[in-house]
């Protein structure tokens, strides 16, 4: 599917720069700083995602919502999970609802 190819291309290219720890990489700023750095980054660009959809301009929407794919990426690499994993977790979802799958989910 091309439009997952984009995602895990990404994701390997976050990896690259992350291994590389590279000076000048937006990438490796964001993964050597504190985490609340890339903490606030996410809720930064989730909260433009949020006053573009109270706009309603799509193509605002979709170039905020891009910026948080990309941190929420970044994200995932910190952490070292990689995006095939969310998607998984997203497949065992499917057909599930929501207040179902919430429910089954143990405390903590």
């Amino acid at each position: 599917m091309k439009e997952l190819n984009i995602i895990s291309r990404l994701a390997n290219t976050i990896e690259k720069r992350k291994a590389s720890n590279s000076d000048g990489s937006y990438v490796v700023e964001l993964l050597s700083g504190k985490q609340d750095q890339l903490l606030r980054k996410i809720s930064e660009e989730a909260t433009e995602v949020l006053l573009a959809s109270k706009d309603g301009d799509k193509a605002h929407i979709t170039y905020e919502m891009a910026d948080l794919w990309f941190h929420c990426l970044v994200l995932l690499a910190k952490h070292n999970i990689r995006p095939e994993d969310v998607l998984s977790e997203l497949e065992r979802r499917e057909g599930v609802s929501g207040i179902e799958e919430k429910a089954s989910r143990k405390p903590g």
